[in-house]
């Protein structure tokens, strides 16, 4: 029952980690939109998800070298980041499309709060039936 619990926070606590990255991420490209020949970056989040939570298929994992070192368990935090393929050729090289970061980040706010929201409905949840309280 315990493990049940803990998977399912886990997931969400690893999708709201995956969020708070690609915020990051977005937030980098904004801050570059002047900046000649910077390249626009983002990740799949459903990859990056599947990949984080032990889903993915056809993916190797990472191997140790030394029996001392610790498993790869923060993989959530850094996604593989992949080059934005530019809609349009700028005169500087830079691939940074202002609208569309500017969407994928409110996107991303909307899901991040969504994700927050879900987290503390299940931990109320859990502390209701804790509590013994309706």
């Amino acid at each position: 029952m315990l493990d049940r619990l803990t998977a399912a926070l886990n997931f969400n606590a690893t999708a709201l980690l995956l969020r708070a990255e690609r915020t990051r991420v977005l937030a980098s490209n904004i801050a570059n939109a002047d900046t000649p020949h910077y390249k626009a970056r983002d990740f799949d989040f459903a990859a990056a998800l599947a990949q984080a939570t032990g889903r993915a298929t056809a993916q190797a994992p990472i191997a140790r070298t030394q029996a001392a070192h610790l498993p790869a368990s923060g993989a959530a935090a850094q996604p593989a980041l992949l080059y934005r393929v530019p809609m349009q050729t700028a005169l500087d090289a830079n691939t940074v499309d202002l609208d569309l970061e500017r969407a994928a980040f409110a996107d991303n706010t909307v899901r991040y709060e969504a994700s927050l929201r879900f987290i503390n409905g299940q931990i109320r949840t859990l502390m209701t039936a804790i509590n013994g309280q309706s």
